[in-house]
């Protein structure tokens, strides 16, 4: 296995992408130059500020990236139409990104993520709960429009039924965040292998109404094809146009209690809820809101035993019974 977890200097992605084939007939990746790619993808990661975040390490079919999905930005802010789940690291979450991408005869999607950003964490289509994977792409769905019925934070991301943070549209904090912000900047990597940028072309022109297929994509000279964030639905990636293997793709474990049974899944409060606010209160993590006058809340934090958590929560869904227990990765 190769490791890239190491720094590299800044002008290594400009030289390794200089050095590829500026053809869309054998795109970057191809198996003589999966060393290349490798490379470019830790980059990536090191120049946008992420190195140490995010671990990279390559065997010949993927570059692996290990992280713990959870940023290091605000989260959930924004929120009104909540799940009740709060976001809790997912330690040795790993994104295999393919290092020999090549178009796939028929798209591929998911209900789980279709790529990673450069932060680690993952990123899903703009659907609530993986709806796209049986609908017609070609359209917009807003009845399951994660931005539509308010369920994401001003960061583009929120916590899904893992109590898990991923995004569903352009990661905006991380983007501010980034060492090397710019239209050029790679933002993410689909699970495909190819590369995922912002709202403009990497040369900074805008992309034209049209332009972009259902993936979200368009051809690349560099890479083969390349994926963007828009600022009107589908808002980011929502399918593959390279080949995948959906069984092998990453999902976050959920939170389990001793006796194996899961974190029941919350409940959406009709109409939304106020106020919402996740943020540290001594070890613990709390999430606070309001709905219809009365104060909700969900708390954790880490017990004796690791990748444990000792919760506290009363919430919408269990009536505002006061509930407690311990849950596991």
């Amino acid at each position: 296995m190769l490791n890239t977890s190491i720094r590299h200097p800044s002008f290594i992605l400009l030289a390794l992408v200089a050095g590829c084939s500026n053809s869309s007939e054998a795109p970057m990746g191809t198996p003589s130059n999966t060393t290349n790619r490798c490379a470019v993808i830790a980059a990536s990661i090191e120049e946008a500020g992420f190195g140490s975040e995010v671990e990279v390490t390559c065997d010949d079919t993927y570059a692996l990236l290990a992280s713990d999905t959870y940023p290091d930005h605000e989260l959930m802010t924004g929120i009104v139409g909540t799940n009740e789940q709060v976001p809790v690291p997912a330690v040795n979450y790993t994104s295999p990104i393919r290092l020999a991408p090549s178009p796939a005869a028929a798209v591929t999607t998911v209900d789980a993520a279709l790529g990673v950003a450069v932060n680690g964490v993952p990123m899903y289509d703009y659907s609530a709960g993986g709806e796209l994977s049986q609908q017609d792409l070609s359209a917009h769905h807003p009845e399951v429009d994660t931005i539509a019925l308010g369920q994401l934070d001003n960061c583009g991301g929120h916590a899904g039924r893992g109590d898990d943070y991923h995004y569903h549209a352009s990661p905006t904090c991380m983007i501010a965040q980034m060492a090397n912000a710019g239209d050029d900047a790679i933002i993410g990597w689909a699970f495909d292998g190819y590369p995922i940028y912002g709202d403009n072309n990497p040369d900074g022109s805008k992309i034209e109404p049209g332009t972009l297929g259902v993936c979200n994509h368009q051809a690349d000279d560099t890479f083969g094809f390349r994926y963007h964030t828009s600022a009107g639905w589908p808002y980011t990636i929502q399918c593959l146009v390279g080949e995948a293997d959906p069984d092998a793709l990453p999902r976050v474990p959920p939170l389990r209690s001793a006796d194996g049974a899961g974190r029941p899944p919350g409940t959406p409060p009709q109409g939304g809820v106020e106020d919402l606010v996740f943020a540290p209160e001594g070890d613990a993590r709390v999430m606070r809101y309001r709905y219809a006058g009365e104060d909700y809340y969900i708390s954790y934090e880490p017990s004796d035993t690791a990748n444990c958590y000792v919760f506290e929560m009363r919430t919408v869904t269990n009536q505002g019974v006061v509930e407690s227990g311990e849950y596991c990765r």
